[in-house]
């Protein structure tokens, strides 16, 4: 039996009050924001029997409002980057704030993490829904986004609709920062890894696909076995993980598959991620480096969490290689990842 309740949780003046939806199973407890359909935490027990929080984020309203790092958060109307924040579509171009370095990050500078949703109880859940309006962050035609969260005994499934009156580029995905160990905790180097991924995008120095496809074997991000992190840190170039994992081909089926387990030993906690998108970004919080105060004044550093974004290939809209990102009109864009928290 899932336990479905709500109450405010903040006001953010000139915008609107903020709600916190708790969603909780026997095994499961998740909280949920209308900021950004944000993930505000999720508790289960180890091994011990303590029910420990592993996802970062804020006591307060104000931390999610300055928040720059994503934490929780639904993003849109593109995750991930954009090359030169440019595209062209049916032949008229388009630029997009930049604010990733040269690229476009994440939806803009105020993304689908930054807008309330409306929302109302469903079924085991919550869902959330918004209106992002034609020319939102420069992108063309209103769309119109739904996000469910709903939890039956240890699975999270978190469901994503969206179509629009314009053809337009999107590709969602939630944001969540995980520490099996609890959040707080100072790194992930005892967490083992797999990613049923036989490849991945190697990228740029600003982190854009260089539109090679180019396989796990005999390489570092061969993650197709359980590794430990630490370790595996440590053979690559660069701060660590951020690259997206090749779930399946371009021109593929969306079908639902699994993607990726992580298993914390000491504490027994496992998170397993099934979706029926083509990619995982997988991403080992390189760029947190301490100046952000947490829930219970901690403080996150790099490599203190891992994040799974299920979600299309980065940069599709400019490389015609790769999966389609466009949502046309007429057309139901249908994104679904499930999260399943267990112990061994």
């Amino acid at each position: 039996m899932t336990q479905v309740s709500h109450h405010p949780w903040g006001e953010w003046p000139g915008q609107g009050t903020v709600d916190l939806w708790v969603v909780q199973s026997p095994q499961v407890k998740v909280e949920v924001l209308t900021l950004g359909a944000i993930i505000r935490s999720v508790s289960y027990r180890g091994n011990d029997g303590q029910m420990e929080d592993v996802v970062l984020g804020y006591d307060n309203l104000e931390g999610y409002v300055s928040d720059k790092r994503y934490l929780g958060a639904v993003v849109g109307r593109v995750a991930n980057r954009i090359a030169k924040g440019r595209f062209v579509l049916e032949g008229k171009e388009y630029q997009l704030d930049l604010n990733n370095g040269p690229n476009a990050l994440h939806g803009g500078l105020r993304g689908f993490n930054k807008a309330i949703w409306l929302a109302a109880a469903v079924e085991g859940g919550v869902q959330l829904s918004l209106t992002s309006p034609d020319g939102d962050q420069g992108y063309p035609g209103e769309v119109q986004v739904s996000v469910s969260y709903t939890l039956q005994g240890e699975e999270l499934t978190v469901e994503y609709q969206a179509q629009a009156n314009k053809t337009t580029p999107i590709n969602l995905t939630n944001h969540s920062y995980f520490n099996l160990a609890g959040q707080g905790v100072a790194d992930i180097y005892d967490h083992q890894v797999s990613i049923t991924a036989q490849s991945y995008l190697p990228v740029d120095d600003t982190s854009i696909p260089t539109g090679e496809i180019r396989e796990v074997k005999n390489t570092p991000f061969d993650l197709r076995e359980p590794v430990l992190i630490g370790p595996r840190l440590k053979e690559l170039q660069g701060p660590g993980f951020d690259h997206n994992f090749c779930l399946s081909s371009p021109g593929g089926p969306w079908t639902e598959k699994r993607a990726a387990r992580v298993c914390h030993p000491a504490s027994g906690r496992v998170l397993e991620v099934s979706t029926n998108q083509p990619g995982v970004q997988f991403y080992t919080a390189n760029f947190l480096d301490g100046s952000i105060a947490g829930k219970c004044g901690c403080r996150y550093r790099k490599h203190s969490s891992f994040c799974l974004e299920t979600q299309n290939w980065p940069d599709a809209v400019n490389q015609p290689s790769f999966p389609d990102c466009l949502l046309r009109p007429g057309e139901n864009y249908h994104h679904i990842t499930r999260y399943t928290f267990t112990t061994v």
